[in-house]
């Protein structure tokens, strides 16, 4: 049980977008089967690029049948906002909607000044398509780019509302615009730590009173021509050769690298009396949330001393014990450095125990998910423990000395307290502590 003498909160609803599939229960189906949803990315054209696969979310086609069911006037709704809606944005009202639906909560049935939304996101990037005719329209005589004509016949060639497309706080203002959601509103841009970050600050939202209900989630792509070239710019990312699907290999000695892939997240977050108030079924609760940064003077994180600290103040505010713990769910991003960080991190925050906490990370399946990567590991966490079992660790083979970390290989006992965390490449790191509920109380 939560240390915390404030009211108490519990997750009644989740929705997820990813690499696996649209609904939570077939997703976690693939997980336990081992399955990869790492492939050849059919987004758009990777000629001239080193990487041609991904994981990205092939079923999120953007049709509304993606956003699961709806009433009449949201599906007029979404279909006429998505033409101000990117990828991301779109991706965040399906899991968003997703989520009501699984929480039970229907359009018209809450009391909105009581309902909030936090969301987080990466930063947004445009496509190169977007500028095309503008660019074209400004080619001097000698076929080169004349900048003295942007501003007359280049930029009034873009299209009028493009910006809308890429605000980052443009996934909160839909969901809430489209659910009459009128409580405490916030965006994060705070990339792989977002999902986390949001759900700390909703949970605390409740604890102070301001409102009954949070929306919490977020979204991310790293399946984007400008992102696919920042990340491989800027980043450790496995290219490989063989089977795609076993480039994702957190922890494991063989790792070359992160995958990048896309998705998005969602939590109904919910005051425990409020909840059982209105007969709501309870998936979970949060027990305790943390964030930390550290780096050094040029801004590059320091991924021990970062994720130990944000750990700690999870299980501090949780009221926990190492003991306690069912599993973890690590960031897992599979690169070298930011692997080995991690597993220092647990061994100075668990001790002895970490030889003893299986650890599992959806990266192995899905890639690296930008902000929606924390969102939906959470989810399938929460679902892990439900079902009482976890799924593999995927691609771990052979231990890296410098990683002493128990991998789950599949069918081990999930625990009633999962321990999740995220990082930044900056330093941020984010974790949350999730309690199994049992139908009337959680058992964490």
């Amino acid at each position: 049980m939560s240390s915390s003498a404030q009211r108490r909160v519990v997750v009644t609803g989740m929705g997820v977008v990813s690499p696996l599939g649209l609904d939570l229960e077939s997703v976690f189906e693939a997980l336990m089967a081992g399955r990869s949803g790492v492939a050849e990315i059919a987004a758009f054209s990777t000629a001239g690029l080193p990487l041609h696969h991904g994981g990205e979310a092939t079923e999120f086609t953007g049709d509304i049948a993606n956003y699961g069911p709806l009433q009449s006037d949201q599906k007029r709704a979404i279909r006429k906002g998505q033409k101000v809606m990117c990828r991301e944005s779109q991706m965040a009202v399906a899991a968003a909607q997703r989520a009501l639906q699984d929480a039970g909560i229907q359009s018209g049935e809450h009391n909105p000044p009581r309902f909030g939304c936090v969301f987080g996101s990466d930063y947004m990037l445009t496509l190169p398509g977007d500028f095309t005719t503008s660019v074209a329209n400004c080619r001097g005589d000698d076929g080169s780019f004349a900048f003295d004509k942007w501003g007359d016949e280049g930029l009034s060639r873009m299209a009028p509302l493009w910006l809308l497309l890429y605000l980052p706080n443009m996934p909160a203002s839909h969901i809430a615009i489209y659910n009459d959601l009128q409580g405490p509103s916030n965006s994060v841009t705070m990339r792989e730590a977002s999902g986390h970050l949001a759900v700390g600050e909703a949970v605390s939202t409740i604890q102070r009173g301001q409102a009954d209900v949070m929306l919490a989630g977020a979204t991310g792509t790293r399946i984007h021509p400008m992102k696919t070239v920042h990340a491989l710019q800027s980043c450790q990312v496995a290219t490989g050769n063989g089977d795609p699907a076993t480039w994702s290999r957190p922890f494991d000695a063989g790792r070359s690298g992160m995958v990048l892939g896309e998705g998005a997240g969602v939590f109904v977050l919910e005051e425990l009396e409020h909840a059982r108030r209105r007969g709501a079924t309870i998936h979970a609760e949060v027990l305790g949330h943390g964030a930390r940064t550290a780096c050094n003077a040029r801004c590059i994180g320091d991924d021990r001393q970062a994720i130990r600290l944000s750990l700690g103040r999870a299980l501090e505010m949780a009221g926990l014990s190492t003991t306690d713990i069912g599993h973890i769910h690590a960031r897992g991003v599979s690169t070298t450095l930011g692997d080995r960080g991690e597993a220092a991190a647990l061994q100075d925050l668990l001790g002895d125990a970490v030889a003893s906490i299986p650890v599992v990370a959806a990266k192995s399946h899905m890639g690296n998910l930008g902000a929606g990567s924390g969102m939906v590991e959470m989810a399938v966490s929460v679902a892990a423990m439900q079902k009482k079992t976890l799924f593999p660790l995927l691609n771990f083979e052979s231990a890296d000395p410098e990683c002493p970390i128990v991998p789950a290989r599949g069918g081990e006992a999930a625990g009633d307290v999962c321990l999740s965390v995220s990082a930044t490449p900056q330093g941020q790191s984010a974790a949350v502590v999730l309690g199994r509920w049992n139908g009337e109380e959680s058992l964490g």
